[in-house]
């Protein structure tokens, strides 16, 4: 009976040490608690920082990043400084996986934020979705992205088959335009805009005129303008980048198109501006953010002074505007979890946003809509490049018409 209590006793002290041990050098975390220490919260952001996109994912980052600066400046989130790691992706959905998986597994980040694209979001949302990590504020109007609602996704900005809504209507009510062709990414984000306009048109009893389209991180556009050139449609709604969408337009002019030409807001509208310059003049653009010079509107302004103060080097512009204010989003959340700061914790107070103004710009959140604004406006390029906001499509110059 001694001899049996001994080996009990051993057996408890072995289990003890060994639990010891297994603690002491390969620490378990909490759920959430990954990402957190006592000085800092990690975020991670895969986006394109080189080749034809990369005005959009710099533009991103840029603006975000200089409202983190202000952040960490005045003490950080409850003490802990925002530190924000960026990979490049070059738009390309193999090499954002691997970013993603890397940011998870090796950088061990809170969350995925700011991601800038549908097809890269298509290649990381499965990788956060199964390790649950938040993925916030992507740079994407994509529908998977909003429906059905993943707890771990939080988009800020409006939807593309919103963008696409508001142009088919102006152009069938307004201007009465109904020989609508499209111009697209191959991909599935241009996919993602070709579905909008089809379900857009569709409710008015109409349909796509013709569609034609590139291949992603090309200028190859050529076989498009043929074929668009051929159905001689009265507007072409676009979903592309910025640089085949400019040379598109340019050449549909140079042939004799007199087409109106709508852009989403993901195209990077200032990019294209700056291009096209006044070969531009009247091109159409959607807009999911606040007009970035309207220094009146307080986040636009404060975005203005910000961003001169902690990254100087960066242009104002829409993507960075978006990237500002998911920033700012990001921010007000964190501030608000309860501690310990989790993950779990982050989802369930960001559902708890409601109306919240982030300086003329309103977002909520909820556990069924996981989409914080709906906005969405029309701008057009002036003269110059410039892009301009517009009240309707009957704003425009007068020789779009």
């Amino acid at each position: 009976m001694k001899k049996h209590s001994y080996q009990l006793s051993d057996f408890f002290m072995l289990f003890v040490l060994v639990s010891f041990f297994h603690l002491s050098f390969f620490p378990v975390q909490a759920y959430g608690q990954t990402g957190v220490t006592e000085t800092e919260i990690i975020i991670g952001q895969s986006c394109a920082l080189k080749g034809p996109a990369k005005t959009l994912g710099m533009g991103m980052r840029d603006g975000a990043q200089a409202y983190i600066n202000h952040v960490n400046s005045i003490g950080g989130i409850k003490g802990k400084k925002i530190r924000l790691i960026t990979y490049d992706d070059g738009y390309e959905p193999d090499l954002c996986a691997a970013n993603t998986k890397k940011l998870i597994d090796q950088d061990n980040v809170f969350l995925l934020f700011g991601y800038v694209g549908t097809p890269t979001s298509t290649a990381a949302v499965p990788i956060a979705t199964e390790n649950q990590v938040p993925y916030f504020a992507p740079f994407t109007g994509a529908e998977f992205l909003r429906t059905p609602v993943n707890r771990h996704v939080f988009n800020i900005r409006g939807s593309y088959y919103q963008e696409t809504e508001a142009m088919v209507e102006q152009l069938t009510s307004v201007k009465n335009i109904k020989r609508i062709s499209v111009f697209y990414q191959n991909d599935s984000y241009g996919k993602a805009g070709l579905d909008g306009v089809k379900i857009a048109l569709k409710k008015r009893d109409l349909e796509i005129l013709n569609e034609a389209n590139y291949p992603r991180n090309t200028l190859e556009v050529e076989s498009a303008v043929k074929d668009l050139l051929k159905a001689n449609p009265g507007a072409i709604i676009m979903v592309g980048a910025y640089a085949p969408c400019a040379k598109f337009i340019s050449e549909m002019r140079k042939q004799g198109s007199n087409a109106l030409f709508l852009n989403v807001s993901f195209v990077g509208s200032d990019a294209m501006g700056q291009i096209l310059q006044n070969n531009g003049l009247g091109v159409v653009v959607t807009q999911v953010v606040p007009f970035p010079f309207f220094k009146k509107i307080p986040v636009v302004g404060e975005y203005h002074r910000l961003l001169k103060q902690f990254t100087p080097e960066a242009e104002p512009n829409f993507m960075g505007m978006e990237g500002f204010i998911a920033a700012k989003a990001l921010c007000k959340i964190l501030s608000e979890i309860p501690e310990p700061i989790t993950r779990k914790g982050f989802i369930d107070t960001a559902e708890k946003q409601i109306n919240v103004d982030l300086g003329g710009f309103i977002i909520s959140f909820s556990p069924n809509n996981h989409q914080g604004s709906n906005l969405v406006f029309f701008s057009q390029v002036a003269p110059g490049g410039f892009i301009s906001p517009i009240m309707s499509l009957n704003d425009l110059y007068e020789y779009a018409k």
